[in-house]
């Protein structure tokens, strides 16, 4: 319950659970008589353990170490390669999707038609009806991109064949992947398969991506970190809003692709294609969240986050503490803006690896610094600053490297600790488009989601159950 429920009217934001919290009403000038506060509400085990959590040494000292680890994190795009030969355990029968782990059967229909796409695209079917039959025999290898190294947006799917771009954490030595954004329209992403998807994902493998590649490669690679850093100085916050990051991108490697040996009507329409598309850094700022955080899997007694992640029926988070474990709940319906033509009815629940951002602090948790989101998300520029705000609630620490000039220069939240997320009741603030629950229609909205509050008491008791043990 926000501060505001409690008392009918906007008091701006003060920490219900600080000490000073009567003195810091008094100063916004408000009389209080009474607080209609209540204690998070779940069983007397989970309360107990939240308890035990909430002033661990130990647990202190592992979130600060997540947190400088994530803030230490040093990433590059080093190059781009067909998936089966970079991604690890990729094989011709492997197909990654966005989310936990989820069966063909129990897919949204979003993802099923981007399993389709996949199939007609890798030539493993010839029509539908073939590509459908082929998921659901069993010879197909559904894993979540998370437990390959990779993430992606909304569907996630990324097949044998699809180029992916190769991130490296030069701090930590981890390495993430990611597709190719390929725009707006009809795309795989959004379940879509028809003949000029598949078209124009022949043309990123056999033309863009070893023209870009070969661009990468001749800058030596190229600082994602610090094309993320200018561009939320710049009104991106990296997640939904991507035009300054891509055009900071493009200025690097127009060059490279003129000089580095690419034939020139080739080199024309790879500059083209990125210029037409101002998500395609969102192909590679999740990749840069994702290697940050990997690096952060595993410390003991952390209850840092290391993913959110969503298949468009379960929402899952990780938590360093407990390494690669998933903790689910279901997704939710994105609150948002919907595109003329379209109802609430056609929404699809909330879909996508894109949260990775959130889990490294950018995207909703940097919508402060990015005003003109809130005309894709709905809202206000006031709400876009307080949802900014009250991240601080549940993160460890600011990231200086991502600062934010209209919340005077301060680091964005960084590091979601689940214990807070419990103590306050305050969940992450997720920004996603929306897609339409028949496959290839696309996206018909955006707006603003978050996780299920299950996935966080379950993270809470499998990890009092550890301890313990």
């Amino acid at each position: 319950m926000s501060i505001n429920d409690l008392f009918g009217k906007d008091l701006g934001f003060v920490n219900i659970g600080a000490p000073n919290f009567m003195e810091d009403l008094a100063l916004q000038g408000q009389r209080v008589t009474q607080l209609a506060w209540q204690p998070p509400t779940m069983a007397p085990a989970l309360l107990e353990a939240l308890d035990a959590l909430a002033d661990d040494e130990e647990v202190r000292a592992a979130n600060e170490e997540a947190a400088s680890r994530i803030m230490a994190a040093q990433t590059r795009l080093v190059g781009l390669a067909p998936a089966r030969e970079v991604v690890p355990g990729m094989t011709e029968n492997t197909i990654l999707h966005a989310g936990p782990p989820i069966s063909w059967e129990d897919m949204c229909g979003t993802m099923q038609g981007a399993v389709v796409g996949a199939l007609l695209y890798e030539g493993r079917a010839g029509d539908e009806r073939q590509a459908r039959e082929l998921a659901a025999s069993g010879e197909i290898e559904f894993a979540p991109c998370h437990e390959h190294g990779a993430v992606g947006p909304m569907a996630g799917i990324v097949s044998p064949s699809m180029p992916v771009h190769i991130v490296e954490n030069q701090i930590h030595g981890t390495t993430a992947y990611c597709t190719v954004n390929e725009g707006l329209g009809k795309v795989l992403r959004f379940g879509a398969f028809d003949e000029s998807v598949i078209e124009r994902l022949k043309w990123i493998e056999r033309e863009f991506a070893p023209a870009m590649d070969k661009a990468v490669r001749e800058l030596g690679g190229i600082d994602t970190k610090a094309i993320i850093a200018q561009a939320v100085q710049m009104g991106d916050e990296c997640h939904n809003r991507n035009k300054a990051a891509t055009s900071l991108l493009f200025k690097e490697v127009a060059p490279a692709l003129l000089e580095c040996g690419v034939p020139l009507d080739a080199a024309k329409r790879v500059m083209r294609f990125m210029s037409a598309n101002e998500h395609y850094f969102l192909n590679l700022s999740m990749p840069s969240c994702k290697c940050a955080l990997d690096a952060v899997s595993g410390i003991p007694n952390s209850t840092v986050l290391t993913a959110m992640s969503r298949n468009g029926v379960e929402f899952g988070i990780r938590v360093s503490g407990l390494g690669d474990r998933w903790f689910t709940g279901p997704a939710n319906l994105v609150d948002g803006l919907l595109f003329p033509g379209f109802s609430p009815e056609d929404a699809n629940p909330d879909l996508g690896d894109s949260a990775i951002t959130e889990t490294m602090g950018i995207g909703g948790f940097a919508m402060g610094a990015s005003p003109a989101i809130v005309q894709f998300v709905g809202g206000s520029v006031a709400d876009a600053m307080r949802y900014t705000e009250s991240m601080r609630e549940i993160t460890v620490a600011e990231n200086a490297g991502f600062s934010l000039p209209p919340m005077n220069f301060r680091g964005t939240a960084t590091g979601i600790d689940m214990v807070k997320v419990l103590e306050s009741g305050v969940l992450p603030v997720i920004n996603t488009g929306i897609a339409h629950k028949v496959p290839g229609i696309g996206q018909v909205g955006a707006g603003i989601v978050n996780p299920p509050i299950e996935c966080f008491e379950r993270a809470l008791e499998a990890f009092a159950d550890a301890r313990a043990n």
